[in-house]
């Protein structure tokens, strides 16, 4: 008779991202303390976290050792991510809204990077971004900045 021998099923970018959200609700820690923690952006430190940029292996171990994870963890940070939307337009209000500036207003972000730079894309790989309030006197706003390299498509 042969002895079968159990094995750990390997941990995934959703297991990290799900400890990593609980270990920081536990902490109380910030996204802006995270980061600064790993010398990153929060945006850049958020969105890696939640498995859809990959970590140089230097952030991911200091990642997994401000957030008190499992030393495997940042062999799956380090991985490339593999980028999947299974939902056409999601129904959490904020991420909405975003969806919702895109399809009015990207027809007019194109042609104005079009227009100012020629035909070609914005890089979201070479990319960086910014979240910040204004204070208005209606109420405060949320400031959004993105930047990302031009990228400019090819002639055969």
């Amino acid at each position: 008779m042969t002895q079968t021998t159990f094995v750990e099923p390997m941990m995934g970018k959703d297991d990290v991202a799900a400890m990593a959200l609980s270990r920081k609700k536990q902490t109380g820690m910030s996204w802006q303390e995270i980061a600064r923690k790993i010398g990153m952006s929060p945006v850049w430190t958020h969105s890696a976290a939640m498995g859809m940029n990959s970590m140089p292996p230097d952030k991911a171990a200091r990642f997994v050792e401000v957030m008190g994870l499992p030393q495997e963890a940042a062999v799956v940070l380090a991985e490339p991510p593999t980028k999947e939307w299974t939902q056409a337009v999601p129904t959490d209000p904020c991420i909405y809204r975003l969806y919702e500036i895109v399809a009015v207003y990207g027809p007019t972000i194109k042609a104005l990077i079009h227009e100012e730079f020629g035909d070609g894309i914005m890089s979201a790989i070479d990319f960086d971004m910014e979240i910040s309030r204004v204070p208005h006197d209606k109420g405060d706003r949320v400031k959004v900045e993105m930047t990302g390299k031009f990228l400019k498509y090819a002639s055969w």
